[in-house]
């Protein structure tokens, strides 16, 4: 038989796709998005401008300067990709649209720190804005009460910012990459379909509507127990973000008493679902109730709520409405990852310690503003644990792991176990990086913990909850950097972008 010299063939044809360059990676739509989100970044700058220049200061001119060059940088970018396609992005476009956001905003929230009365250098700028931004909380700042009111409004906003963007990210961006488990929500996200990014921008006006009143409702409750209007809204801001940035250096200690059961009421509705309080809002009680995430994690701070009181009672004879009021605060703080602090509480023993240490590595409910590990994932695992139990028990019993009552599949519970892995060597690794620059053990694995889970204050002496992040070296600090960040995002998100054969697919 004669053999073709062509290509025409479907063999031939198949030789030419191969052969046929890739078409390159688009970064319009990604670029054009955050160019959009500087625009608005820099145009809230002029809250905090204007506080200052009411206060007649004189520092509003760093606010000035830096809005206008995030606003033009901005507004540039998205004029220089106004013609890229945005409705159907691919997977490769999402992940990276996702991690670039929270890289590239911290990067302009800092020049406000930089110009500003704070003069901090640029490793400082960013840890605090990569804090905030990330609702961390932790802080490099000290003399916080003698800064310029404007300076503490704009920490006390980024993490406003930062967690209604988390809540988005969390209910639109992360169940669309299937990171973590995430993707078992899919179902419950609302009733908008089409493409990503329009889908996103409904979910958060409707979000955005809920994340106002609750603020609101926050910020009325603590005028009502005794805080001043701007104390009030910087703790309102700070506090349905479960963020943790306060406007004292003794954080909450600076408040004691009724403001710590407002700010404990708030930390926890902050915690729950914000799918469901979307629908609460709606008249619909039923979803939030059934939620088997929310009674456990209710039931989690009640049963740790009980420990610690009877525990200061009988070990150390505290009255009862201290223990009782200091417990439920900070409790609430470490579990939801908020990070404010009420008193040293590793004066209460180790045992409270090593019970803290391990609350901050719970978090709340999936789709909240909280951050760590999530309720949700430990009911998945306990599931799966459950099950195969049952299986060696039983080996040819039929037994299918549950959440909420629906059968969980394979490739769920298999995301689930590599985010808990992850996470693990995760922190690990960045606990030997950090004692690689010289901290302490305690520093080092508490420090770690802290920038992963998201939560704020960390153990010992220096960055204790009587401490402060400033006296770590400049190393340490983007190592913490890179930690919150990796947190924020679940870190299988960011690690993704690292695989050249992510990038080839």
């Amino acid at each position: 038989m004669w053999q073709r010299d062509d290509d025409s063939g479907p063999a031939g044809a198949a030789v030419a796709g191969r052969d046929r360059p890739a078409p390159a990676f688009d970064m319009r739509p990604v670029a054009h998005v955050i160019g959009l989100l500087l625009v608005v970044l820099g145009g809230t700058m002029i809250l905090p401008l204007a506080t200052d220049l009411i206060d007649g200061t004189g520092h509003w001119q760093a606010f000035l300067e830096s809005g206008l060059i995030t606003m033009v940088v901005g507004g540039l970018t998205a004029l220089a990709t106004a013609n890229s396609p945005r409705d159907d992005l691919s997977i490769q476009q999402i992940f990276l649209m996702t991690t670039s956001v929270w890289v590239v905003l911290p990067v302009f929230a800092a020049i406000p720190f930089v110009f500003g009365a704070t003069e901090a250098g640029f490793t400082d700028a960013f840890f605090e804005s990569m804090s905030g931004l990330t609702t961390t909380g932790s802080t490099v700042f000290t003399g916080l009460e003698n800064l310029p009111r404007g300076m503490l409004l704009w920490r006390s906003m980024l993490q406003w910012f930062g967690g209604v963007g988390i809540v988005v990210t969390g209910m639109v961006f992360l169940p669309e990459l299937r990171v973590g488990g995430m993707q078992i929500f899919r179902i419950e996200s609302f009733d908008t379909q089409g493409k990503i990014l329009p889908r996103a921008a409904q979910i958060a006006a409707r979000i955005s509507v809920v994340y106002l009143v609750i603020t609101l409702a926050c910020f009325l409750a603590y005028l009502l127990v005794g805080m001043d209007g701007f104390q009030a809204l910087n703790h309102a801001l700070t506090t349905v973000s479960t963020g943790g940035f306060s406007t004292s250096d003794a954080s909450f200690g600076a408040f004691q008493g009724a403001p710590e059961y407002v700010a404990a009421v708030f930390m926890i509705i902050a915690s729950l679902p914000f799918v469901r309080l979307v629908q609460l809002m709606a008249g619909h009680h039923l979803p939030l109730l059934r939620d088997s995430q929310v009674r456990a994690f209710m039931q989690l701070t009640v049963l740790l709520v009980v420990m610690i009181t009877l525990y200061r009672l009988l070990a150390f004879g505290d009255p009862f409405e201290p223990a009782l009021r200091e417990a439920v605060f900070n409790i609430a703080s470490i579990l939801t990852g908020t990070g404010y602090a009420s008193v040293d509480y590793q004066l209460w023993g180790s045992f409270v310690v090593m019970l803290f240490f391990l609350m901050g590595l719970v978090g709340g409910c999936a789709g909240s503003t909280c951050c760590s590990v999530k309720i949700f994932r430990y009911q998945l695992l306990i599931a799966s644990i459950r099950t195969q139990i049952r299986r060696i028990h039983s080996p040819h019993g039929v037994f299918v792991p549950r959440y909420q009552g629906q059968p969980v599949g394979p490739d769920v519970l298999s995301s689930v176990m590599a985010f808990f892995l992850v996470f693990i060597v995760t922190l690990g690794v960045l606990s030997v990086l950090l004692g690689m620059t010289g901290l302490d053990f305690v520093t080092s694995v508490s420090g770690a913990a802290t920038a992963v889970a998201n939560i704020g204050p960390g153990l010992g002496e220096i960055i204790g909850p009587a401490g402060n992040f400033a006296p770590l070296n400049d190393t340490a600090k983007w190592l913490l950097c890179a930690g919150m960040l990796m947190g924020r995002l679940e870190m299988l998100t960011v690690f993704a972008l690292m695989s050249p054969l992510f990038w080839r697919n």
